[in-house]
């Protein structure tokens, strides 16, 4: 269904420096809020395009007072097309003027902003719009910014990143650019507005290095966090890697922040062969009474016991694999007991399997598909979704582990954000949906930042390296490229209703899901509760039960035209004689002296798993 543009002609009414311009202000009809990174471009191909505000200051001597065409484009969002398939709109050109144009946005997460880079509200400045932050057109003398890292320590939210830009020349800081920012409850800007970053810079006033260690090539970080020592001090930690030109690592090792310095320093050298290290974005997590760091990558399959002394010593960490104790992924040697399943536990001195070892056990035929850990899929299309790398936090409004993760070889090659949740750190992660895509052009490295969230978690916001690298694409988007950019995203979206596993059912052991289903309502889903018979047995019953009950869970109709791939018809199976009811997938074997139903109950999502994960609930 097309979108009617949102065409308001008229004066600025902000004096400063406005006057020659004419004002664009792109907004999303949703939420009638300014879209940044929306392209227009001129039918001779002059491009412009909407800074955090979704501004564009248009002036071109030539064109003023005149009828222009623009094409309107960005990534997730979208412009209708007329009669010739044009997305476009042609607007009344005149000085000081201004026109309102409304997109539709089809990402589920809402775009909000570029937190990094040069002109970031270029655009607003120009027409004498109000902006957010102190520094809204060059910061630090930073240009770009690769991959970021953040945590809360010491009260504030330190922010570092990778190889950055610089205006002078084309090589800038390779050893980690800093920055601290205010917590929204302390005085910082709230993050639907905007990060007030006060970088830490050197003589010439650029963004300094904070992790110059010694050998060839950069320094990068990962595996960011903030531990007490037994005196109750904090203080911050982070992997890091000397690199080559060839992106190769020659060099792993731990360091620790200096306060003092403003400085990380190498406190301990690492094993590059080593079976399990830091990495990714941490999270702290209690099993057992124990506090543990998980590293993730996306998946948290490494974890080290939160203590500083721990962090240093690789022979603590465990990874949590299907392989045997002390042996290396090319031996392929999966753990089994004694009735052939797999055994998958925390292991010290083992690596964890990845999704591209998993899918290398799987077809040397170490590991049936059933068995994998790692199963993260589509679920509409049932897909397989490769999740290259992200964040893994708890989320206190699902009460359940969200994961905000890249998809590698998507419709993007790296630049498409899936959601996705889970009972544990560990899982299952298996049905996913996309958030966001992006159009030949890179996402990556993207970041939940949860000291954001709001309203008991509803509302999470996450940012990602947006970069034409690795994309193909031989044109990059002028000032925002190689930058970070926000996103929101609202976990109440209907759309965000995940198949998870359906517990609870009888007959069913603990920690069992013969399948999965949404815990709320999907569009189109109908509830099914669960109810007592007369004689005491419990039975699935779809649709309204009378006494306002919760619902077990939420499924499809069996009549849904075009159903999911990946969804099953559900089964009751009563007992001969009028007992009891079990409830199975199509798939299933019908149990001895039960009678499967003629007609299915409902359609719900496959459990591609044939074993269940401890529970670690925060």
């Amino acid at each position: 269904m097309g979108l009617v543009p949102l065409l308001t002609l008229g004066l600025c009414t902000t004096a400063r420096g406005a006057e020659p311009y004419f004002t664009v202000t792109v907004v999303d009809e949703q939420t009638g809020r300014g879209v940044p990174l929306v392209e227009l471009r001129t039918v001779n191909d002059i491009r412009y395009v909407t800074d955090s505000n979704g501004v564009v200051a248009f002036y071109e001597p030539g064109l003023m007072g005149q009828r222009v065409f623009f094409t309107v484009s960005g990534h997730g969002y979208e412009f209708p097309a007329d009669g010739f398939g044009y997305r476009g709109v042609a607007l009344e050109v005149a000085e000081g003027g201004s026109a309102g144009i409304k997109v539709k946005r089809i990402n589920i997460a809402e775009r909000l902003y570029r937190i990094t880079g040069e002109g970031v509200y270029r655009d607003s400045v120009l027409v004498g719009r109000p902006v957010p932050t102190q520094h809204p057109l060059l910061n630090a003398l930073v240009f770009g910014s690769d991959s970021v890292l953040n945590t809360v320590y010491r009260g504030r939210i330190c922010w570092f990143w990778g190889d950055t830009n610089r205006p002078s020349y084309p090589l800038g800081n390779f050893h980690t650019p800093a920055a601290t920012s205010l917590l929204p409850a302390d005085g910082g800007l709230a993050p639907e507005r905007g990060v007030d970053l006060d970088y830490l810079v050197d003589a010439n006033g650029f963004a300094k290095e904070t992790a110059h260690l010694s050998g060839e090539g950069p320094t990068w970080l990962s595996g960011l966090v903030a531990l007490k020592d037994e005196t109750g001090k904090e203080r911050l930690f982070a992997a890091y890697a000397k690199v080559r030109q060839s992106m190769e690592a020659y060099e792993r090792g731990l360091v620790e922040f200096n306060d003092d310095k403003q400085q990380f320093e190498k406190v301990a050298p690492f094993d590059l062969g080593a079976p399990a290290l830091p990495g990714g974005h941490p999270f702290l997590h209690v099993v057992d009474g124990v506090r543990y760091v998980y590293f993730a990558t996306p998946y948290p399959l490494v974890r080290v016991r939160a203590e500083p002394e721990a962090l240093k010593d690789l022979a603590r960490y465990e990874a949590f694999t299907c392989l045997k104790e002390g042996t290396p992924l090319d031996e392929m040697q999966v753990d089994r007991r004694a009735d052939g399943g797999v055994r998958y536990g925390w292991k010290r001195n083992t690596p964890a399997v990845g999704p591209g070892d998993q899918a290398k056990l799987t077809k040397a035929g170490k590991l049936r598909p059933e068995e994998a850990l790692l199963q993260l899929q589509d679920c509409g299309t049932g897909d397989p979704v490769l999740a290259h790398a992200g964040s893994v936090y708890w989320n206190e409004y699902r009460h359940r582990w969200v994961m905000i993760a890249e998809q590698a070889y998507g419709t993007s090659m790296l630049g498409e954000i899936w959601y996705a949740e889970a009972d544990s750190p560990l899982g299952p992660w298996v049905y996913a949906r996309k958030v966001v895509t992006h159009e030949r052009y890179s996402f990556y490295n993207p970041k939940q930042d949860p000291m954001f969230d709001q309203e008991g978690g509803r509302i999470v916001f996450f940012e990602g390296t947006y970069s034409a690298t690795f994309s193909g694409n031989t044109d990059p988007t002028p000032r925002y490229d190689y930058n970070q950019v926000m996103y929101r995203l609202d976990l109440s979206d209907p759309r965000l209703a995940l198949p998870g596993p359906v517990k609870g059912l009888p007959g069913v052991g603990e920690g069992s899901a013969p399948f999965f289903a949404p815990d709320r309502p999907a569009p189109e889903t109908v509830a099914v509760h669960l109810v007592r018979r007369d004689r005491g047995e419990w039975q699935l019953v779809v649709g309204r039960v009378g006494d306002g009950a919760e619902p077990l869970f939420h499924a499809l109709p069996c009549d849904t035209p075009q159903p999911p791939a990946a969804t099953v018809p559900l089964y009751e199976f009563a007992e001969q004689g009028g007992g009891r009811c079990v409830y199975l997938t199509r798939d299933s074997e019908t149990p001895a002296g039960f009678t499967r139903a003629e007609k299915p109950l409902c359609l719900v999502w496959r459990n591609p798993m044939c074993w269940g994960l401890p529970r670690e609930r925060q």
